[in-house]
């Protein structure tokens, strides 16, 4: 099965997150880059989806980063 990639830039755009929020979560572990060309990292589209729409439930729920990634 082949895995839609997707760059942290697109990722910004189609989802409407903020790059540094994208930099953030991979940075801390929430996103995590499947593979990198040159400087470009790379993600997988449906882990992404999954997770920012999981990420954004409970930060509405008012759940801490920390906790989130637990719940990853």
């Amino acid at each position: 099965m082949i895995r839609a990639l997707i760059t942290a830039d697109r990722i910004a755009q189609k989802y409407n997150v903020p790059y540094s929020t994208v930099n953030h979560y991979t940075i801390i572990g929430l996103l995590k880059v499947v593979n990198k060309r040159k400087n470009v990292r790379l993600y997988d589209e449906a882990e992404v989806r999954h997770k920012l729409k999981r990420i954004l439930e409970l930060k509405e729920k008012g759940y801490p980063l920390s906790l989130i990634k637990s719940n990853l």
